[in-house]
C-alpha cells in the first residue's frame, strides 16, 4: 500500500506540477481529463495518479514544440 500512496499526489501537487490555477485544475478534473480517488485517511482529500499527471505535462509540452 505503501508503494500505491507514493504513486498517488494530492490535487494541490498535482496543480504545482502542472503550473495551473485553482481553476484549471478543477476543470481538468471536472471534464475527466484528470480522475481521482478520495484518500481512505481523509475522504476530503483528493488523489491522482502521478503518471496521469506527467502524461499530461508530457503531452503539453509535445504540443507547445
Amino acid at each position: 500500500m505503501n508503494e500505491a500512496r507514493e504513486q498517488l499526489v494530492k490535487v494541490r501537487e498535482a496543480q504545482r506540477m502542472l503550473g495551473v490555477s485553482k481553476k484549471k485544475m478543477a476543470a481538468l478534473i471536472a471534464e475527466g481529463t484528470l480522475s481521482y480517488v478520495r484518500d481512505p485517511l481523509d475522504k476530503r482529500v483528493k488523489l491522482l495518479r502521478r503518471a496521469d499527471v506527467e502524461k499530461l505535462i508530457d503531452q503539453r509540452m509535445r504540443e507547445a514544440a
